[in-house]
């Protein structure tokens, strides 16, 4: 790889580690911190690291400084500080079951004392060294290893970097944690860290067999770098992996809210909108949809707090419709009453689009949910602005189905909602409901679904 292109691959690095850096951090003033304290840390310093470690910042420091290898000093401190932190923050994620608060803390404890006094070793022994000539920024293990205090820095970097990334690799392979991002997180990076191990497999032999008078393997101490950079794509994509695919899944849930928001909230009552100011449309009416009357929600940024208001605009719908009570079991029953026969006869099953074991309960729940609102709605709309509301029933009231979700769970059916809302089973339901209403007479059998 020519110098150019590797200047080019490690300043786009060093602008993944800076991005998630600056996110990390202003998360850490949101959320004080030791983890996400340690994750700014790891992140800024490895941008820093990679902006140096660059043959284009590497040559302008050392032509800066008058020492074309000093940059070797603070860019190897850098990688070794940049794992530590990171095997400091598998330790803190992932503590064995065994494992009390304390013996976690004396753990991290004895690696920073570790890490500590490794730096001071290699400081000491960089510093005391006497380099000379024109400097190669990817072949130091090899052109300056004939110094014994080079001998003994990149021991020391070559030790403690093996332990660290071995450890850590060990640790992740028997972490257990609830949470899922972490557990995302911790197992990438236990890849990462596997991923770099391969740096000190190609380092070591090559920096031996140098130091022996043999320059054979040169270019195999080059080829570890590749190693490296692998592992921090690998360690970027385990503390952003998780968050960018939940960001990318709140956008789709939000886009498959959208109908069912369009029918409860803007086909209902324009007001429940918090940042609403348009005209009702009709959420049956395609062009309505499309028109001015329809709410663009913001899926970039501020996705979660976009996605929660809807799901609570929605809910507000649902109790509206519930309270002024535009809702019916006719429907909900007709739902029930259809997919049972057709899980009796292929060709209806075949018509309504489902498999040979029918709909879940949930998906059922669904369904059934998706046609009460529907036909609530429709009605309301049908009644007009100074329509009454239907007379109360003397039993108890109606509400639709799924009022009892658990609030950590109503993400979830409301989007199972909004995925029936148009389903061939549901239009049918609602056929079977309007022909009963008006007086046909009509049987819920398969003759409604033609």
């Amino acid at each position: 790889m020519s110098e150019s292109s590797a200047t080019t691959v490690y300043l786009v690095i060093a602008s993944l580690h800076l991005t998630i850096a600056i996110w990390k951090a202003s998360a850490l003033v949101r959320s004080p911190s030791f983890a996400l304290g340690l994750q700014v840390a790891t992140h800024g310093l490895g941008g820093i690291v990679y902006v140096v470690a660059s043959p284009f910042g590497y040559r302008s420091l050392g032509s800066a400084s008058g020492q074309p290898w000093l940059p070797t000093l603070p860019i190897y401190l850098g990688i070794l500080l940049c794992f530590g932190t990171q095997h400091l923050l598998t330790v803190l994620w992932t503590p064995s079951r065994s494992d009390q608060p304390w013996r976690v803390r004396r753990q991290i404890a004895a690696w920073a004392v570790a890490y500590g006094i490794s730096f001071a070793v290699m400081v000491v022994a960089f510093l005391t060294t006497d380099l000379g000539g024109a400097a190669d920024p990817l072949k130091f293990n090899t052109e300056q290893v004939k110094h014994p205090q080079v001998q003994l820095f990149l021991s020391v970097f070559l030790t403690m970097l093996t332990c660290g990334t071995v450890h850590t690799w060990r640790r992740t392979r028997r972490a257990r944690a609830d949470d899922k991002a972490i557990m995302h997180s911790v197992r990438w990076y236990g890849r990462s860290m596997l991923v770099t191990s391969g740096y000190v497999v190609c380092s070591a032999p090559a920096a031996a067999a140098a130091a022996l008078g043999h320059h054979q393997l040169d270019d195999v101490g080059v080829l570890g770098s590749a190693f490296g950079v692998v592992g921090s794509i690998m360690t970027c994509y385990g503390v952003s992996g998780a968050a960018l695919s939940k960001w990318l899944g709140e956008r789709r849930d939000i886009a498959v809210l959208q109908p069912l928001w369009d029918l409860v909230v803007a086909g209902v009552d324009q007001e429940l909108s918090l940042g609403s100011g348009h005209r009702r449309p009709d959420p049956f009416d395609r062009q309505a949809s499309a028109g001015t009357g329809r709410s663009k929600p913001n899926r970039v940024f501020n996705v979660r707090w976009t996605l929660h208001r809807r799901v609570i605009e929605i809910l507000d719908g649902i109790r509206q419709l519930e309270r002024r009570a535009w809702i019916s079991e006719l429907p909900a029953q007709a739902v029930a009453s259809l997919h049972g026969e057709a899980m009796q006869t292929d060709s209806l099953r075949n018509q309504l689009g489902l498999g040979k074991k029918g709909l879940s309960p949930h998906e059922l729940e669904a369904a059934a949910t998706a046609a009460v609102l529907r036909d609530a709605v429709e009605r309301l709309q049908a009644a007009g602005p100074d329509g009454a509301a239907p007379a109360a029933s003397a039993g108890p009231a109606l509400f639709a189905p799924g009022k009892n979700t658990p609030a950590a769970q109503e993400r979830t059916r409301l989007v199972r909602l909004a995925r029936a809302l148009r389903t061939p089973l549901v239009d049918s339901s609602l056929q079977v409901v309007r022909s009963a209403r008006e007086g046909e007479g009509v049987p819920w059998t398969r003759a409604a679904a033609r």
